[in-house]
């Protein structure tokens, strides 16, 4: 099958959803959401495959596996990107007066399907090659969005990220990128994720706002393994955090706009006092971000 013939099969799969959604008080607002996304949908993999993948060369479809890699940071920030893609796919759908149960499984559904199609990519590229630990986090991010939505009728346990830049990118720019913009996606070393949990929604005594903190990163990685590093005199260690956070969420205003801005701002993790695990070893940072 030609390129352009998958985009445009994936365009028209995307639309043929609209007959499990539609209902006649609410297909004005439901059709141009799924034309929307699916055009921005199929516009980005064709971007994708010419702006990524064009300069290697293609062979058979084939996995690598690089679970051991990174120190699984590129392995959490899949869960990351497939709960809020997810979750954002979900409120979308209620936008369009789609019903609860409908609007979980397809708003989960979603992060499947806008991330899969990377790792068909990668399958196909002799430079890199399908992750099945990447196709297993991108799915576990997806579940935690849909089980608690299932359990509780809300997120309780938010997904969160936040960046602190370090000296190893310029030691490996081409890997760990070459400016700010760069670093925030590839430099690893940098890189803090979050699961902040909101405490009154287990117990009304604590504050609205108040939120406790479990974070993962690592660093000393100036390359993916571990004996490479090693190798070149680094030492690379995974990091453990405890600290405190806020739920933004919590503070709703009268525009919408306001509203939207909130919820995006929401998913990256304040600074606050901290509590770090090394090595072995407790460290206290009285401002982490």
């Amino acid at each position: 099958m030609r390129p352009i013939k998958r985009y445009i099969l994936l365009v028209v799969l995307s639309l043929s959803f609209s007959k499990t959604f539609s209902q006649d008080s609410t297909r004005n607002r439901l059709k141009p959401l799924l034309i929307a996304s699916s055009a921005t949908y199929a516009t980005s993999l064709i971007l994708l495959d010419q702006l990524w993948y064009a300069d290697f060369e293609r062979e058979g479809f084939h996995f690598f596996n690089d679970n051991k890699e990174w120190k699984q940071v590129d392995k959490v920030g899949h869960f990351y990107s497939a709960f809020h893609i997810s979750s954002a796919s979900y409120k979308l759908l209620r936008w369009a007066y789609q019903e609860e149960n409908k609007s979980v499984f397809w708003g989960s559904i979603a992060s499947v399907i806008a991330l899969t199609p990377i790792e068909i990519f990668d399958g196909f590229s002799a430079e890199y090659g399908a992750s099945y630990g990447d196709i297993i986090a991108n799915t576990a991010g997806g579940l935690l969005f849909y089980g608690q939505q299932k359990a509780w009728g809300e997120i309780r346990i938010h997904p969160k990220y936040s960046f602190n830049r370090s000296e190893y990118a310029e030691l490996r720019p081409e890997i760990l990128g070459k400016n700010l913009n760069e670093e925030l996606l590839k430099d690893y070393n940098a890189q803090t994720f979050w699961l902040s949990v909101d405490l009154s929604k287990f117990n009304t005594k604590f504050p609205k706002w108040l939120n406790i903190a479990f974070g993962y990163g690592a660093q000393d990685m100036v390359f993916a393994n571990d004996e490479s590093n090693k190798s070149a005199g680094f030492n690379p260690q995974r990091q453990f955090y405890l600290g405190l956070d806020l739920d933004l969420n919590e503070y709703k205003t009268r525009s919408k706009t306001l509203n939207t801005l909130i919820y995006f701002v929401n998913m990256i993790k304040i600074p606050s006092p901290t509590l770090e695990l090394r090595d072995g070893k407790f460290y206290f940072h009285s401002f982490y971000y």
